[in-house]
């Protein structure tokens, strides 16, 4: 038996954040919730409620039989934005119907505290923060330690983002900070406090995301680990990450490239975008990693004193072995 999260809000709602593994069952679409919302600031609440049961009366005994379909005898929560009037209808209507429905009280503003409430308080992790040159492999000793049952968190994949200028290329619409922060509060939620916990170390910034600064200032006074490996390495991975060959991604890389031309110089960036185009890939990773990336973050030099063990990102799975042993997790 397991909880089932009915989250009655308008996709657009839904989309920004949610309950974790909610299913959205909306009262109103976004259209109909911003005629509701006009109608309510210009006519007032109950010229609104009317508008409003105007567009969810016919929908009613399709909403009750989705959320039935969902039931099978699992408790349901019902949620809209405050936990009001839409919440409370569709509950009733779902009691009576014989499905044992509750509401969730203050609904998803209430969860937001709960989250935003969570990253203003100390983290009780001891954190342990991969560094290394772009392309070293530090996701993938995350992943392979997640794959061990072992407190990881792929901060990179919260995000759906790299966390450079070229960190959306490939991936989509990254998500918006709400749903970034319920999600790595997920994750914390996951790990016993006072355990260790692996993160890759990342700037504050992760596209449009920012990593909440409890959870931030834990990283930066976290044990550091370096994760090295060979250039040619480092270049294959990359081009292995991006291999995706469309012209979307085509077209995000080039703009990605026309975004550091402050950096590079005019000239570099012309080059680049015209290597680009003819197809090597390659020679265009090789230039950006020794020309811009590597200098910019300065490993090892940066943390060669202040790193407790080094892993080659060669071997993902030996690497995240040694941690374990090393961390005695």
């Amino acid at each position: 038996m397991h909880t089932v999260f009915v989250d009655l809000r308008s996709p657009k709602e839904f989309d920004e954040d949610h309950v974790p593994n909610a299913v959205n069952i909306p009262l109103l679409n976004d259209e109909e919730r911003h005629l509701v919302g006009t109608a309510y600031k210009q006519d007032g609440s109950t010229i609104a409620k009317e508008i409003g049961l105007e567009f969810v009366a016919p929908k009613l005994p399709l909403i009750v039989k989705e959320i039935k379909e969902l039931y099978n005898h699992n408790p349901v929560v019902i949620y809209c934005w405050r936990g009001g009037l839409r919440s409370r209808s569709l509950t009733q209507v779902l009691n009576l119907m014989g499905i044992s429905a509750y509401r969730l009280t203050g609904g998803y503003k209430a969860f937001r505290k709960h989250v935003y409430d969570f990253f203003q308080e100390e983290m009780p992790y001891k954190f342990v923060v991969l560094h290394g040159l772009t392309g070293t492999g530090k996701t993938d000793i995350i992943l392979e330690l997640q794959k061990l049952g072992k407190p990881a968190i792929d901060l990179e994949g919260l995000a759906n983002n790299r966390g450079s200028v070229f960190g959306s290329v490939g991936l989509g619409a990254q998500y918006s900070q709400k749903k970034f922060e319920t999600k790595l509060c997920q994750a914390c939620k996951s790990i016993q406090p006072g355990s260790f916990v692996v993160v890759e170390g990342e700037s504050k910034r992760l596209g449009r995301n920012f990593i909440p600064d409890s959870f931030f200032e834990a990283m930066n006074n976290g044990i550091n680990v370096l994760v090295y490996d060979e250039l040619e390495r480092r270049i294959t991975r990359i081009v292995d990450e991006y291999k995706e060959d469309t012209q979307e991604n085509t077209d995000a890389i080039l703009h990605a490239i026309s975004c550091l031309k402050k950096r590079l110089g005019k000239k570099a960036i012309s080059t680049l975008s015209e290597m680009l185009l003819a197809g090597n890939v390659h020679s265009v990773v090789e230039y950006l990693l020794v020309n811009y990336y590597d200098p910019l973050y300065n490993y090892p030099k940066k943390f060669e004193n202040e790193c407790s063990i080094s892993l080659s990102g060669t071997d993902p799975q030996t690497s995240a072995r040694t941690l374990v042993s090393y961390l005695n997790i």
